[in-house]
């Protein structure tokens, strides 16, 4: 197979070009030793307008403006300790950073709040609206609301692909009929 973006393979392109378009939030987030800024920014050159978007985007820019220094603060190995939560929302931010076309985020409501999972359902929504491609992966279901198709993997292959009701109505009747499966052999047994 092939990962393609706009029809050329993501591996034919220069990586700091490609980065411009995809924003990543990892499931293992860490961030380099620098400020709240430079990891916004990914480490490139630090365009404050776009910063202070990312985190309100984020919902984090409030939080931040309570750091010790504000977008200022020292992140990294030695730098301000984070929440989990904290820590999501950064990454999140980083990820939209330049308004990239395209993002992907790897279980971004793991360590979130109710309120952090809502304003994350609202990003989703405002990114889908500006015409942002996102994926996403959870375990989750409460996150699916803002999915428009839904792909099933089972042991890594591909076992379902479509609209979230549809695959959410296949996942209740599979589960069903293996708890039907169940009670029949506890009864004959």
């Amino acid at each position: 197979g092939a990962v393609r973006l706009d029809g050329a393979s993501v591996f034919d392109w220069i990586r700091q070009d490609l980065d411009r378009f995809i924003g990543y939030v990892p499931q293992d987030i860490a961030f380099v030793d620098g400020t709240v800024a430079q990891n916004i920014a990914r480490m490139g050159d630090v365009d404050d307008a776009k910063v202070v978007e990312a985190a309100k985007l984020a919902q984090l820019h409030e939080t931040i403006l309570k750091f010790p220094d504000g977008y200022e603060t020292q992140l990294g190995d030695a730098g301000y300790p984070l929440t989990g939560g904290q820590k999501q929302k950064l990454a999140v931010a980083r990820a939209v950073y330049g308004q990239p076309a395209y993002v992907v985020m790897d279980e971004p409501n793991a360590a979130m709040d109710e309120a952090g999972e809502k304003a994350l359902m609202a990003l989703v929504r405002q990114l889908k609206q500006q015409g942002t491609t996102v994926l996403f992966t959870t375990h989750r279901p409460s996150l699916l609301v803002v999915a428009d198709n839904v792909l099933v993997l089972t042991h890594g292959r591909q076992a379902g692909y479509g609209p979230v009701a549809l695959m959410m109505a296949a996942a209740k009747q599979k589960l069903q009929s293996e708890q039907v499966q169940v009670l029949n052999q506890v009864a004959a047994a």
